[in-house]
């Protein structure tokens, strides 16, 4: 029978679980249910809310004596996200599900966010409406909005809580997919921007035809963050990183970071690797009225009505050339590190808005003197990076490296 596991506060909001409980099995599932609140529990969990304070380190009856609040969230966020993971891999679950407001949903996303990518989890929660990056991080969680308060039955919130659980449900009973014999192929993890597209659709494209299967993330900060993610996890057979432009965005302050941890997971997994620059001629910001206003003098460029581009400076490229190559050599295997001398973009090239043969030649110095790592290999090469020769070049050096691991 298929499991779905249902995190709550079974102290405070008793009536309303108990009331998803009962969705669940009409629908003919099993209800795994783990209390996630302090308190004593309106009924008798399957998981105890001393289990989950125990797989963090926490003595509940400690906890709740104290009436911390924000010690009892630490507390029990981190025991979710200790052993809900474990849970999942005894097969105690197939698919997880959970209501609340910012408490409820800040105990139950840590703990889908440590399940792998595919499980289906759907949190219902009255921040679901806003910015939900703080809780679904690179996960696929699905954030359903409340509408109301997770705070008593009534006309409204019971339709919302069928639905989720119909959700679910669906997710777990009828998302298995049949492979066919032969059906599988191994993954490739690529990153793109639009100035970089032509590049990697070539390189996408000539990667199928020898029989891989690409997965193109877009770098806007929760793209490489998520790449990076799937890469820990071993999702891939190799990655094909040329466009590393968040660490523009990281070093300027722009607003498509994706943090100081970006381009690491690949060398750490030593898998084979192929990346490069493309679009470290650029800083991205919101409409033109939000950019800075010490940037405000600086070559900017108007890519739509809702993204700003900055030029990047041969100052700035320093930093970025020196972030990069901190990374990369740290490699214990072969890598490669294809530069194109033409441009870096669809817009550093010549005669278009970004054409920065300064800017370029300090990126491309500043790598070169701070990789010392011999399994690094440098290659420059005469094109823009959007060039077929490029493309090709980067795909052909990445099976390459697939077929020599």
């Amino acid at each position: 029978m298929k499991t779905i596991a249902v995190i709550g506060t079974f102290d405070s909001k008793g009536p309303e679980f108990l009331y998803v409980k009962g969705l669940i099995e009409d629908l003919g599932l099993k209800a795994y249910m783990i209390h996630s609140g302090v308190f004593e529990p309106a009924f008798t969990p399957d998981v105890s809310n001393a289990e989950v304070a125990a797989a963090a380190g926490y003595d509940i009856k400690e906890v709740a004596a104290k009436k911390d609040r924000a010690l009892g969230t630490e507390a029990m966020s981190k025991g979710t996200a200790a052993i809900v993971p474990k849970l999942f891999q005894e097969g105690k679950f197939d698919g997880i599900i959970s209501f609340g407001g910012s408490g409820g949903t800040s105990l139950a996303t840590p703990a889908m966010r440590a399940l792998p990518v595919g499980v289906p989890k759907v949190m219902v929660s009255t921040m679901a409406s806003g910015n939900v990056a703080q809780y679904v991080g690179t996960s696929d969680i699905v954030m359903m909005p409340s509408i109301v308060d997770v705070a008593g039955l009534n006309k409204i919130s019971k339709k919302i809580f069928k639905n989720a659980v119909c959700a679910v449900a669906g997710m777990v009973t009828l998302g298995e997919e049949k492979t066919e014999a032969g059906e599988e192929k191994p993954l490739i993890a690529a990153t793109m921007f639009g100035v970089t597209t032509p590049c990697v659709d070539q390189a996408k494209a000539y990667l199928e035809d020898k029989g891989y299967e690409v997965l193109v993330f877009h770098a806007t900060g929760t793209g490489g963050r998520t790449m990076e993610a799937l890469v820990d996890a071993g999702f891939f057979t190799g990655v094909l990183d040329l466009t590393t432009t968040e660490w523009c965005d990281e070093v300027c302050g722009g607003v498509l970071s994706a943090g100081p941890d970006r381009c690491s997971a690949a060398v750490k997994a030593g898998i084979p690797l192929v990346t490069s620059v493309g679009a470290c001629d650029m800083c991205n910001f919101g409409p033109m009225e939000t950019v800075p206003e010490k940037y405000k003098d600086r070559n900017l460029y108007k890519h739509n009505p809702t993204v700003t581009l900055m030029r990047t400076t041969p100052e700035e490229n320093v930093e970025i050339g020196k972030n990069l190559a901190d990374k990369w050599d740290k490699a214990s295997r072969e890598i490669v590190i294809l530069l194109p001398k033409k441009g870096v973009s669809m817009i550093d090239a010549e005669g278009q808005p970004f054409d920065g043969p300064k800017e370029r030649e300090t990126l491309f110095a500043t790598i070169k003197e701070n990789i010392a790592n011999d399994k690094v290999k440098i290659c420059e090469m005469d094109n823009n990076i959007n060039d077929q020769d490029f493309a090709l070049t980067a795909a052909k050096e990445l099976i390459r490296l697939i077929e020599e691991a």
